[in-house]
């Protein structure tokens, strides 16, 4: 890949990676910025795209439309929700859906289908980053929603239907948007909480911890790519 684009929710997402990747040209377009940046022979476009699915739909639309990516990341922070899976660890998606859409009708209407995979290099190229880095990792499902999960009776639910490993707030429609356009992603997120009854205390102490940690690691990974 030559040309990578980099896609987290919130500033707290984005500061390591922006402090690395300095003397970025900004380049406005829908009322995001993408920062344009060179690294390693790479082309990478970083963008804070906001919370919650149709601010990552159309930050990464933007990148297919208007700078012609060759793959996407999502990066950030997410819920815990599989039994191994604890604070800190890393989360890489090997396929992504929604947990607040009924997968019936996408699967009956365009662009019939619910389930989003990630491509198997970008999973493999996260997957030996964290190994060469000692960073604990998982790979499994990630579900998206509009909403903070921070409910154990939420989480119950969501985990009975969903069977994720990880629960965050964008990279459904990341995937989702991928797939309509024919384009690897994968998401890489670390765990902030365990999306239960704590999880908005935790959130408040891992957050910053947490989006270092899956920085460093997307660096890494740019490289690798």
């Amino acid at each position: 890949m030559n040309t990578i684009g980099i896609i987290g929710a919130m500033p707290s997402e984005m500061e390591d990676i922006r402090r690395v990747l300095k003397d970025a040209e900004i380049i406005s377009v829908g009322g995001y910025d993408f920062y344009r940046s060179e690294t390693g022979g790479k082309t990478v476009y970083h963008v804070c795209c906001g919370v919650a699915t149709v601010n990552a739909a159309i930050c990464t639309q933007i990148l297919v439309d208007r700078f012609q990516v060759d793959g996407v990341i999502s990066v950030g922070i997410a819920g815990g929700m599989g039994e191994k899976v604890k604070v800190c660890d890393i989360v890489i998606s090997d396929e992504v859906l929604y947990h607040d859409v009924d997968a019936h009708f996408l699967d009956k209407y365009p662009p019939y289908c619910s389930v989003y995979r990630a491509d198997k290099g970008m999973i493999t190229c996260a997957a030996e980053t964290c190994e060469s880095q000692e960073v604990p990792c998982f790979v499994g499902r990630i579900v998206s929603g509009d909403a903070f999960i921070s409910s154990n009776e939420v989480k119950a639910d969501i985990a009975e239907r969903c069977k994720p490993m990880a629960v965050d707030m964008e990279s459904a429609a990341i995937g989702h948007c991928a797939f309509r356009n024919k384009l690897p992603f994968v998401s890489v997120r670390c765990i902030s909480d365990n999306a239960d009854d704590d999880g908005e205390m935790s959130f408040e102490t891992f957050e910053k911890l947490a989006a270092k940690r899956v920085a460093g690691l997307v660096l890494t990974m740019i490289s690798r790519l």
